[in-house]
């Protein structure tokens, strides 16, 4: 895990200048083996930040297979109403492409909101990367490593502070794409329930299908 660590740290800080103050990685070299332990949760969290963006990214490539699956199925239930032998099987047709259209729906409003999920967790990831850099400085302090006295911990302090901030308020900035989630869901939700009424059982029906 610190390898993994300590091989992203030069890439976050060639990200950009936004939260990306750091502590040489002279001072942290001068530590005692006694003062690094103090790092390792620091660390934890710095892993964990990264794998919430590495989860993020993957919702975002399952629910784009998702929409172009949902888009598939409905192309096939407008075939249906065209090739439909009688009345009850079009009208069973017609429930499963506004089925579709729905789950379309619900999957685009879903993703709008994973795009901003993404977003936030990138950002939180440069706020784990100024608390582990604040963590490094605190615990050189601690340790009188030589030069880490010139380094004004004050800045790494508002760093972290400023960057938990901003999070905070992107997070609240998702509100109205949560509710618009909600929205589309419980509208495929009935759409879907709908269709499996008319077809008598949703689980053996060949026209309901769950994300």
């Amino acid at each position: 895990m610190k390898r993994i660590v300590l091989l992203t740290l030069p890439l976050l800080a060639a990200c950009g200048p936004r939260y990306g103050m750091r502590v040489p990685d002279s001072l942290e070299k001068k530590l005692p083996y006694e003062a690094r332990i103090e790092l390792l949760e620091a660390e934890n969290d710095l892993a964990l930040a990264i794998d919430k963006v590495d989860e993020a990214d993957n919702e975002i490539g399952r629910a784009r297979d998702n929409i172009r699956r949902a888009r598939s199925r409905q192309e096939a239930a407008e075939d249906e109403v065209d090739r439909a032998p009688d009345e009850v099987s079009r009208e069973v047709a017609k429930l499963a492409i506004a089925e579709a259209e729905a789950r379309v729906e619900y999957l685009r409003a879903r993703q709008r909101l994973n795009v901003g999920l993404r977003e936030v967790e990138e950002l939180a990831l440069r706020c784990a990367f100024a608390k582990f850099e604040l963590a490094r400085l605190t615990v050189a302090r601690k340790a009188k490593v030589e030069g880490s006295e010139r380094l004004d911990q004050k800045e790494y302090e508002e760093q972290v502070s400023e960057c938990e901030a901003e999070v905070k308020e992107e997070r609240a900035e998702l509100a109205e794409d949560e509710k618009e989630e909600k929205a589309a869901r419980e509208a495929w939700e009935a759409k879907k329930s709908a269709l499996a009424k008319k077809t008598f059982d949703a689980r053996a029906s060949p026209y309901v299908e769950n994300l």
